[in-house]
């Protein structure tokens, strides 16, 4: 570890990081809850304009299955772009300062340009995403056209591979995604830097703190799908919390 550590720094000037252990995440998840009771209406105002995004992005590939896979992921990847907002929230609690939906917004652009590019890359990440789906459809299915009712169906019966190489290669490409964008577009919002610092300084972060940060994407993966599993009203409550506990950690792992 030490070893990956030497060369980020032989190649980056990277702020410094700290190490928590491994029960902190549920002190980000109790600060986060409490961050979003401190100013729960502009809180909830983000968290229904993610609730909307996902209800559009899902309704209009519900009738196309690899696109369907394809919203989810794609909508896990963007939505902590969105959550920018809410790090600004709490970063006015923080100051002092009156926390408003206007300001968070008007917050948000200070450091546009990069957070715009992190944006375009998580963007090509997604496109990329959408692609091996679409090749993994076209290798199991053969071009049949499926149903998404069959093809859930589907999933633990015929083509119980095509779902075990789907899951694999999800879990591969949204582990790099976390490991890159744990703690980096919280850090955009706050410091006048660049992607690549941002995403090199979450690297980092979260290797030094491999058994913390584990348990962080496990309670994210699963709170995210219980907000799915209630049509997406749950997110509304529970994308601002995860959004605060997420800044919350960022200043926690980064000096």
């Amino acid at each position: 570890m030490d070893m990956h550590m030497d060369s980020l720094d032989d190649h980056f000037s990277l702020p410094k990081t700290r190490k928590v252990g491994f029960g902190r995440p549920f002190h980000w998840l109790k600060s986060g809850w409490q961050d979003f009771r401190a100013h729960p209406g502009p809180s909830l105002v983000w968290g229904v304009i993610v609730a909307i995004a996902g209800w559009l992005s899902l309704g209009i590939a519900v009738g196309y299955p690899y696109l369907f896979t394809f919203c989810i992921s794609s909508f896990l990847l963007l939505a902590p772009l969105i959550a920018s907002g809410i790090y600004e929230l709490t970063s006015e609690r923080e100051q002092g300062l009156p926390a408003s939906f206007m300001q968070s917004v008007r917050d948000y652009v200070k450091n546009l340009s990069q957070i715009a590019f992190f944006g375009f890359v998580l963007g090509l990440i997604a496109l990329s995403w959408e692609r091996i789906s679409a090749i993994l459809f076209a290798l199991f299915y053969g071009g049949e056209a499926v149903s998404l009712q069959g093809f859930f169906y589907a999933l633990t019966g015929e083509y119980a591979g095509f779902t075990i190489a789907w899951f694999v290669a999800g879990a591969l490409l949204a582990t790099v995604v976390f490991a890159l964008t744990a703690i980096s577009i919280p850090m955009l919002a706050d410091r006048e830097i660049d992607t690549v610092t941002a995403m090199m300084t979450s690297l980092r972060a979260v290797l030094e703190n491999l058994p913390a940060m584990l348990l962080w994407a496990a309670l994210i993966v699963g709170l995210t799908a219980i907000g799915f599993a209630t049509a997406l009203f749950g997110l509304i409550v529970i994308f601002p919390v995860l959004g605060h506990a997420t800044w919350v950690a960022y200043k926690d792992l980064v000096e």
